[in-house]
């Protein structure tokens, strides 16, 4: 019914950026919150990044100035620029969206299948 797909991941050295996307498809009728999380292995998911609706965000304190996460709501997607990459960013980075689904009538959490990111030192 509704698909979060992500692309963008990879292995770059430190120091380094990358570009992750995220497109939200379905039988979407509104889109409220999109984000970004991560889980390295051996921990638990945590936030990297929020946009609300009105365009404002919120960054966890280890990626601030390093990473600048936009959307696009006509296209129903969330992006994240990573810059500065280092070892400790490492993880599988998940989308996330709350969204207002057809014949749905709440809002309901979405997350993608993850996406591997691997910075070396």
């Amino acid at each position: 019914q509704v698909q979060l797909v992500e692309s963008g991941g990879g292995l770059v050295q430190a120091g380094g950026s990358l570009r992750l996307s995220c497109a939200a498809s379905g039988l979407i009728v509104s889109v409220n919150t999109m984000g970004w999380y991560r889980q390295a292995p051996g921990k638990q998911r945590e936030l990297v990044a929020l946009i609300f609706q009105d365009g404002s965000t919120n960054y966890a304190d280890s990626v601030k100035g390093r990473f600048t996460i936009s959307r696009d709501n006509a296209k129903n997607t969330v992006n994240v620029q990573m810059n500065s990459l280092k070892p400790e960013d490492t993880a599988v980075y998940y989308c996330h969206a709350s969204l207002w689904v057809l014949q749905t009538p709440r809002w309901t959490e979405h997350w993608g299948q993850g996406t591997q990111v691997t910075v070396s030192s």
